[in-house]
C-alpha cells in the first residue's frame, strides 16, 4: 500500500511530504477551485514541493478537448498524471494519451466494468470511489475487492487507487484487499498516525522516566 494526499492546498502538501509516507498528490476541480489559485501556478508550487505522481485533472468532455488540455498540463512537468473522468470519450483520450507516453488516472469509477474497461484503455491508475458508493447504500471496499480480484486474474497492469477515504477504517480495509494506493485528504492521514494507547503510552513512558530524576 503506498499513500497519496487528496488535496490542492499547498500547505497541507508541504507537511503530508514531510511526514516521508505519500507518494503523492491528487487533485480535481472542487480542490482546486477552494484555492483560489491560477490552476497552472498551483501545480507548478505542488511540483515544487513533491517529487512523485501528481495528478490533474482535464475539464473537457470530449476526447480532443481533453487530449489538448493533457498535452498543455504534461509539459509542466514529467510526474504530471491526467485525471481522467470514466467515459466513454474519457476511454478514447485515455487511449491517446497511453499511445504518446503520458500517464493517466481515469476516474469517477463506480463500477467492476467500468474499471476494467479504463485498464484495456491503457490507465495508469483507476480511482474507484468508496466513500461515494457507502454514501448511496452500496459497498465501496467492496469494489476495490472486486477491481483488485479481476485485476489479479485478468493480469491487467493498471494500479488501483482507493478514492473518497472518509475515515481511517476506509484506510485500513483498503489495505486489507490489497488496492495499491489510497488516497487521502490531510486530515484523516494526520488521524491515521494515531491510537489512544499510542498516547497513553507515551504518557507512562514520561511518568516513569520522571521518576529517575
Amino acid at each position: 500500500m503506498r499513500f497519496f494526499i487528496d488535496t490542492a492546498n499547498v500547505e497541507q502538501i508541504r507537511e503530508a511530504w514531510e511526514l516521508g509516507v505519500i507518494e503523492g498528490v491528487t487533485t480535481n476541480p472542487t480542490l482546486v477551485a477552494r484555492e483560489g489559485k491560477d490552476f497552472q501556478q498551483l501545480l507548478q508550487e505542488i511540483i515544487a514541493i513533491v517529487d512523485g505522481p501528481i495528478s490533474a485533472e482535464v475539464i473537457s468532455l470530449d476526447s480532443r478537448g481533453m487530449v489538448d488540455e493533457a498535452l498543455a498540463l504534461a509539459r509542466l512537468s514529467p510526474n504530471i498524471v491526467i485525471k481522467i473522468p470514466m467515459t466513454a470519450e474519457g476511454l478514447k483520450a485515455t487511449k491517446i494519451l497511453t499511445a504518446k507516453g503520458i500517464k493517466t488516472n481515469v476516474t469517477l469509477i463506480f463500477s467492476l466494468n467500468q474499471a476494467v474497461m479504463a485498464a484495456r484503455a491503457g490507465a495508469t491508475y483507476v480511482s474507484p470511489f468508496v466513500g461515494r458508493l457507502d454514501d448511496v447504500n452500496a459497498d465501496g471496499i467492496g469494489l476495490v475487492r472486486d477491481i483488485v480480484d479481476a485485476f489479479a486474474h485478468y493480469g491487467l497492469d493498471s494500479k488501483i487507487i482507493a478514492a473518497s477515504i472518509r475515515n481511517v477504517g476506509h484506510i485500513a480495509d483498503a489495505i486489507r484487499v490489497g488496492a495499491h494506493y489510497a488516497t487521502v485528504p490531510y486530515d484523516i492521514l494526520l488521524a491515521a498516525t494515531k491510537h489512544p494507547l499510542t498516547d497513553q503510552g507515551i504518557a507512562r513512558f514520561l511518568k516513569d522516566w520522571e521518576k529517575l530524576k
